[in-house]
């Protein structure tokens, strides 16, 4: 059965090539040994060719395709989920600075927002969940002020449901547990707050209410 989260007209090759380019930027970006930013450099350009080859698109043409826009840059996203259970809701320490935080990172490219989030609650839970409403989309610069970045970056808070999965840390998260909301642990405050926690709990406890947005 189709996904019907993608386009059905959109060639089965193109998010593949559309994931290899943005894993090369990713490595780009975050790369510093020289031969590791070497090879991600002929990634990104193996992409651009791989493109050019069956559309007869110049390969340069290709790249910029690719990079949509190149130079001109935009926000990014970060998801994250509350999911609350009987009145608990579930947190992840977080392994790169031991304090808690909602199941969340950034969306990665060819997953629409609902499935990049299902996605980090798998990944940093153990869970696999349904997100079952957009409570709010907030630009991070208004509600981390004491967390400042250079970053600038859109957050989406989600309201989801466990489907299945069982509790287990990751790569990025040390423990996996529920709190009640009036005792949370220490907060990861650069990714959530409480106060963004306490307005999840209300459209938890409210789903007719509106999503927010800054």
């Amino acid at each position: 059965m189709a996904d019907p989260l993608t386009p059905p007209d959109e060639p089965a090759w193109v998010p593949l090539l559309r994931e290899v380019a943005a894993i090369a930027e990713t490595g780009l970006a975050y790369g510093r040994d020289p031969f590791d930013r070497e090879r991600y450099m002929r990634l990104r350009a193996l992409a651009a060719e791989l493109v050019a080859v069956p559309t007869g698109t110049a390969p340069d043409v290709a790249a910029e395709l690719l990079s949509d826009a190149p130079g001109y840059c935009t926000p990014k996203i970060d998801v994250r989920a509350a999911i609350i259970r009987d009145g608990r809701i579930l947190l992840v320490r977080e392994a790169a600075d031991g304090l808690w935080s909602l199941p969340g990172g950034f969306a990665d490219v060819n997953l629409a927002p609902s499935q990049a989030v299902e996605a980090e609650i798998e990944q940093e839970t153990g869970f696999t969940a349904r997100a079952t409403k957009l409570a709010a989309l907030f630009d991070r610069r208004r509600h981390h002020p004491a967390n400042p970045r250079l970053l600038h970056c859109y957050k989406a808070f989600f309201l989801a449901e466990i489907t299945g999965g069982a509790a287990r840390p990751s790569l990025e998260t040390t423990e996996v547990a529920f709190f009640p909301e009036a005792a949370l642990p220490p907060l990861s405050t650069g990714r959530v707050t409480a106060d963004l926690i306490r307005r999840l709990y209300r459209h938890w406890r409210r789903p007719e209410l509106p999503t927010e947005f800054d």
